[in-house]
């Protein structure tokens, strides 16, 4: 039954994104009816929410230079810089609950300094060896603000709101060692060509995550059992679609996969914030709440990827005599279009984090028209996403086409992204009274 249902959620994601937010009861208003900046004493921030997407671009460099993360694990990375940034605008300007955290700072401080200090801190915290050019990154910051009382106020503020997203934060499990036991069998992961690595990231499976209580909370139910008709489904569509050579993708299809192999989120989150005009702590909260979201679905998935430890479709088609099914036939020399990912098929990972993004997306900004100009590192193409649906479903075809997962691990992890949201929605980033 749970199998079942899971199955259902998948096949109504999409409609889900466009019409859930209307369902959902929360006060949560739209962002682009607010822009410019908030609070008694704003004016005091000349730079504002501009602030915030700059310190994120430097985050997102750092991380990048000093951690070399997988793509999964970047969204930690910017979760944790994010959440402390949220929290030293917030308790400043007010306006939306603070995460975890009672924090206040007086009302003089300057929430943009405070931002910048939250952000230096954390990333100087994390990457010492990247002290220098975070140290000029704050000069500057700080050369723009009025020297006085709120700025030494909101750098005094903003450093106390990173310490403590940082002591939250300690021994949550991030990179600890975990292995993945299962004997290789029919149906079960087992390093793919061509490196052969081992299981990529699987301390992701096993870490506390930031806004759920448990890395299983939304663990789906099993994938399709090898000899069902579903599974035959998924194997027939792959070896069409996802190979490398002689495949019946057209070329926009070929694109698509590509262009979803790395993103430019926090690039898109910026551009959408100044583009609509949002002020310091609707900017701060947009990069907390997708950031965190996108963090957590990676944990989700890498749970499902850990329990379940499904093969990848390379391995099942080349091994397709092996699994049981008589409408399954082995393709020995297939190989995807795009190199497969050291980590199981079930759930995918991209899907989960497209579920759980565009989901908290409309409902931070209270409609559907999620209004994205989202740049691919991979290709260098810029797409515009007006809606979260949109969204969804190429990055699910994505994956199905790249040949790295089965079109139910995509759609399966979508719709468990979106649970996964909708939870958050109703307990984190919320407007005050």
């Amino acid at each position: 039954m749970r199998n079942r249902r899971a199955w259902s959620a998948s096949r109504t994601v999409l409609a889900g994104l466009a019409c859930g937010v209307l369902a959902l009861t929360l006060p949560l208003p739209r962002a682009s009816a607010r822009p410019g900046p908030e609070g008694p004493d704003a004016h005091r921030d000349e730079r504002g929410a501009a602030v915030v997407v700059d310190w994120m671009r430097t985050a997102d460099a750092v991380i990048d230079a000093e951690a070399r993360p997988g793509p999964a694990e970047t969204f930690v990375w910017q979760a944790y810089v994010s959440t402390a940034v949220y929290n030293a605008v917030v308790g400043v300007e007010g306006r939306f609950a603070p995460y975890r955290w009672d924090g206040r700072a007086p009302r003089t401080a300057s929430s943009a300094a405070a931002a910048a200090a939250a952000a230096h801190r954390m990333l100087r915290h994390h990457f010492p060896a990247a002290a220098e050019r975070l140290d000029d990154a704050l000069t500057g910051t700080l050369a723009t603000i009025p020297d006085g009382r709120a700025e030494d106020e909101g750098v005094a503020f903003g450093r106390r709101a990173a310490s403590h997203v940082i002591e939250l934060r300690r021994d949550d499990g991030r990179g600890a060692p975990v292995s993945f036991p299962a004997h290789p069998r029919p149906g079960v992961w087992r390093p793919t060509p061509p490196g052969y690595e081992p299981f990529a990231g699987a301390w992701l499976g096993r870490m506390r995550p930031l806004l759920l209580d448990s890395p299983g909370r939304f663990r789906p139910g099993p994938p399709p059992p090898l000899r069902s008709a579903r599974y035959a489904r998924d194997l027939q569509e792959l070896a069409a679609y996802g190979c490398r050579t002689g495949s019946h993708r057209t070329p926009r299809q070929t694109d698509t996969a590509r262009y979803f192999v790395a993103l430019d989120l926090q690039g898109a989150l910026g551009d959408h914030a100044v583009r609509h005009g949002f002020g310091i702590a609707e900017t701060a909260r947009l990069y907390a709440a997708a950031n965190t979201a996108q963090a957590d679905a990676v944990i989700t998935a890498w749970d499902a990827k850990l329990h379940y430890g499904t093969w990848r479709p390379v391995t099942a088609l080349r091994e397709a005599d092996t699994d049981g099914n008589p409408a399954t036939r082995p393709h020995r020399h297939w190989e995807p279009l795009l190199t497969t990912p050291s980590h199981p098929d079930y759930l995918s990972g991209h899907a989960t984090m497209g579920g759980a993004l565009m989901r908290m997306l409309t409902g931070i900004l209270g409609t559907p028209r999620v209004d994205l100009r989202i740049r691919s590192a991979t290709t260098g193409a810029t797409r515009h996403y007006r809606h979260a649906d949109a969204y969804v479903r190429d990055v699910v075809d994505a994956r199905v086409w790249g040949g790295i997962h089965t079109r139910t691990a995509d759609e399966v992890g979508a719709a468990t992204g979106h649970r996964l949201a909708d939870w958050a929605l109703r307990r984190y980033f919320r407007p005050l009274p």
